[in-house]
């Protein structure tokens, strides 16, 4: 079971990193250009955070007793262990308060009175949140034990 969630999970970023990209640079293009705020913009700001807040309930699910680096890892290992700290405080703190920014961007974005306030403010949060996420993702490029795709 472990393994099922743990790819789901893997897998799952890449959606969240391509959603995220879209959304930043959609946002970015219609603030700068002045675009109305499309039913297009609309739909991947929500594509973004819904995968955001998938991730997030996959993750949990990983860090509440599927995982022995999660809630396991720390109890094991403590605070002192660079990987049980990582998963356990590190990783999953800065993954939900991204996915709470994106969350906020979406309703700051509804809120928004013009068109071009609303590609703004999605740029503003979208950006932070692509950026806590893209720190927080333990790359396999530095660790070659966490591959960028698990099978």
């Amino acid at each position: 079971m472990y393994q099922v969630w743990l790819i789901l999970h893997s897998w799952g970023r890449w959606f969240v990193l391509g959603a995220g990209l879209l959304a930043v640079f959609r946002a970015y293009g219609g603030w700068q250009g002045r675009r109305p705020f499309t039913k297009g913009d609309n739909g991947i700001s929500a594509a973004f955070s819904g995968f955001m807040w998938l991730q997030v309930i996959v993750g949990l699910g990983l860090y509440f007793g599927l995982s022995p680096w999660g809630l396991n890892g720390l109890k094991q290992y403590g605070m002192k262990d660079p990987t049980a700290r990582f998963f356990g405080v590190e990783h999953i703190a800065v993954m939900i308060i991204a996915a709470i920014l994106a969350q906020v961007g979406r309703i700051a974005l509804k809120r928004a009175p013009s068109d071009t306030l609303k590609h703004k403010k999605a740029f503003i949060y979208f950006s932070i949140a692509l950026l806590l996420v893209l720190l927080m993702i333990p790359w396999g490029i530095w660790n070659p034990a966490r591959p960028a795709f698990r099978f």
